[in-house]
């Protein structure tokens, strides 16, 4: 177990508002780049593998598949890892102690929770950009 990233300068996190205000996954991974350097890691969270494949052709190294449900995790990250070979794939949301070797996979580099550092439940709260057509509730992905 490791820690995501140090502080929010260890690598650009790219997540749904971020694009939103972009215009797009390309805009917003070249507007980051722009602004951290060559030096810096680039994170997207990506929903779809429609999502997925746009940051990884846009220039992103890290791809998180986000709330992706462990039997649409695996395929997705499978299928990423051999049409871009040099991205990092991560799966994220709802993991927890219980349901962590469910979401094991050799194409998936990077499982994360936010479980260890919070010890206790807590209250989902975000602030979303709204956006006509897009759903902020964040649901589960059950296939690739």
């Amino acid at each position: 177990m490791g820690t995501h990233r140090h502080d929010l300068s260890s690598m650009v996190m790219l997540k749904d508002n971020h694009i939103w205000s972009a215009g797009s996954i390309p805009n917003a991974v070249a507007k980051a780049r722009s602004a951290c350097g060559f030096a810096v890691k680039i994170e997207v969270e990506c929903r779809s593998m429609e999502d997925a494949r746009a940051a990884a052709t846009a220039g992103a190294d890290v791809v998180m598949l986000d709330n992706f449900a462990p039997d649409a995790l695996a395929p997705a990250a499978e299928q990423l890892k051999k049409e871009f070979p040099h991205i990092l794939v991560e799966g994220s949301g709802g993991i927890t102690i219980d349901t962590v070797a469910s979401y094991f996979s050799p194409y998936v580099d990077v499982l994360s929770t936010s479980r260890p550092t919070q010890g206790y439940s807590t209250v989902d709260f975000s602030l979303k950009v709204r956006k006509a057509g897009h759903d902020p509730s964040n649901p589960v992905v059950t296939s690739a």
